[in-house]
């Protein structure tokens, strides 16, 4: 797989934080022009500019607004890549991926959806700060093959614990994939009291459950 250039990377991140969207438009559409893949370019362009702004941020390098400005630009981008998405054929399986309530960082979430429907999944993307019942109708509703969830903040944990109980009351062997950046601190072991609930901690590991399934 084509790895994207450093110069290439540090163009991006500055221009994403200067919340100026041309550039990064440009840098995204010659990526694809050049043939590199769906993947590399959300996991090393971005990915890890967002991981690196959210890092930012945390020191008071930058402020909200700016990221919340990289993060809007960021989900604008990643549409000019849904044409290589959406082009591959559907092989009948879906999931329902969600942000868990109280969660509002829903890009890594978008992804995930993404990269099922690269693979050829219906990826039906709930949207941050889900309600429990809508997501429960959703599941219903799309007789899903894999339920998603992603978490972002560490102190979110109790709200996913409840979820998940929510979610096994109805559906007591349905695979449920749980990721995020929240688990970077820790907490795999409140999954670890549920059957078939499994921790993604990359986009290889997901698509290997994927390819797996």
């Amino acid at each position: 797989m084509k790895k994207i250039p450093e110069d290439i990377y540090k163009a991006y991140l500055s221009s994403l934080i200067s919340g100026d969207k041309s550039p990064c438009i440009n840098i995204v559409n010659k990526l694809v022009e050049q043939d590199y893949s769906v993947k590399e370019i959300y996991i090393n362009l971005f990915q890890k500019t967002l991981y690196r702004v959210g890092q930012m941020w945390e020191v008071n390098k930058i402020s909200v607004a700016t990221e919340h400005i990289a993060t809007s630009i960021t989900e604008n981008v990643m549409a000019l890549l849904y044409p290589k998405i959406f082009s591959e054929e559907h092989v009948g399986k879906n999931a329902v991926i969600a942000c868990v309530a109280n969660e509002y960082h829903q890009i890594g979430a978008k992804m995930v959806a993404d990269i099922f429907e690269l693979h050829g999944w219906d990826g039906y993307f709930i949207g941050a700060n889900a309600p429990i019942n809508d997501l429960l109708t959703l599941i219903e509703q799309k007789n899903a093959d894999y339920i998603c969830l992603s978490m972002s903040i560490f102190f979110n944990f109790p709200i996913l614990e409840a979820t998940l109980s929510r979610i096994r009351a109805h559906y007591k062997d349905m695979p449920i994939l749980v990721g995020g950046q929240a688990f970077l601190w820790g907490g795999v072991e409140t999954i670890e009291k549920f059957n078939d609930v499994f921790y993604m901690k990359s986009i290889d590991e997901l698509e290997k459950s994927i390819v797996n399934f």
